[in-house]
Formats: structure tokens, C-alpha cells, sequence
């Protein structure tokens, strides 16, 4: 079992017409998990998971998606605002090799620059606590991650 790891160029044309995605934003303390709806228009939170070790969480991830019936995962890329890719880019990649080994279903690497700021920027001007915007915060990075990818996808097709 290997799956490829994309673009999301790359992985529009090797995606059934239907079937949700499921959006993670690795941190170093929690994933954020976001899945979508089986026509791809519309990305909601699922839940944070409390990182562990990879197996676990993996576990955990492999779970959601099954529940789900997803046709692929897309995780965030942390890329530098000049385009370069730090550490935190480098173990994003690390973390889609490793799972990769547990799935053959596509895994998308979606440029993820400023979705933690957004969201941020957003629950405050929803005038949200800050215990609450912490609960969610990695959830909502998720799912703003994953409605980007699913924009995309939708251009690519020309729906959008």
C-alpha cells in the first residue's frame, strides 16, 4: 500500500466524481481534522485530536475517513510566505510519506499559508472567547485548509 502524495492539480483527474476528503492541519500538539460532503462543495470541522505518536493518530485519522467513506485526504503545507518550506513544512511531508504507507487513497498537499491567521482573525471578530477559540482553532484551520482545496478542485473542473 502506497499512496501517492499530489498537488491538487495532480490529483483532480485521479478522484471519483464523488466522495468526500478529509482536511488535516498537523500541528506539533494537535490535528486538526475537517471532511467535506460527497459532492465536494462544502468543508466542516470534525474534531481535534490530541497527538500522541504517529500510529495512533494515524489510527485515528484512517478511522474518520472510513467512517466517512473518503475518496482522499488533503493535509496543509505550512509553506513560507516567500515560497520556501521550513521545518515545519518538512515534517508536514514527513507525516504524508508515513501515512501514505497506510492508505492507497490519494493524499493532497494543499499550500497552507496564513489558514491559522484567518481563522484566528475570524473567531475574533465573531467576538469568540479565547478558551473557545482555542478548542477549535485547529479544527477550523482544517476546514479552511480543505475549502481551499475543494475551490481549487471545483476551478479545475470548471464548475467554479
Amino acid at each position: 500500500m502506497l499512496a501517492p502524495i499530489l498537488s491538487v492539480t495532480e490529483a483532480a483527474p485521479l478522484l471519483p466524481p464523488r466522495g468526500g476528503l478529509i482536511g488535516l492541519d498537523l500541528g506539533t500538539k494537535t490535528i486538526g481534522v475537517a471532511s467535506c460532503d460527497p459532492e465536494r462543495r462544502l468543508a466542516a470541522p470534525v474534531e481535534t485530536i490530541t497527538r500522541k505518536q504517529f500510529t495512533p493518530d494515524a489510527a485515528r485519522i484512517l478511522a474518520l475517513g472510513a467512517a466517512r467513506g473518503a475518496a482522499g485526504f488533503v493535509i496543509g503545507l505550512p509553506v513560507n510566505m516567500d515560497g520556501s518550506e521550513g521545518p515545519r513544512a518538512q515534517s508536514s511531508r514527513a507525516f504524508a510519506r508515513n501515512f501514505a504507507r497506510l492508505t492507497e487513497l490519494p493524499i493532497i498537499l494543499w499550500d497552507e499559508r496564513l489558514s491559522t491567521a484567518a481563522v484566528e482573525r475570524d473567531m475574533i471578530a465573531t467576538d469568540m472567547s479565547r478558551a473557545r477559540r482555542a478548542e477549535v482553532v485547529d479544527q477550523q484551520a482544517a476546514t479552511f485548509i480543505l475549502q481551499g482545496a475543494l475551490d481549487r478542485l471545483r476551478h479545475i473542473a470548471g464548475q467554479g
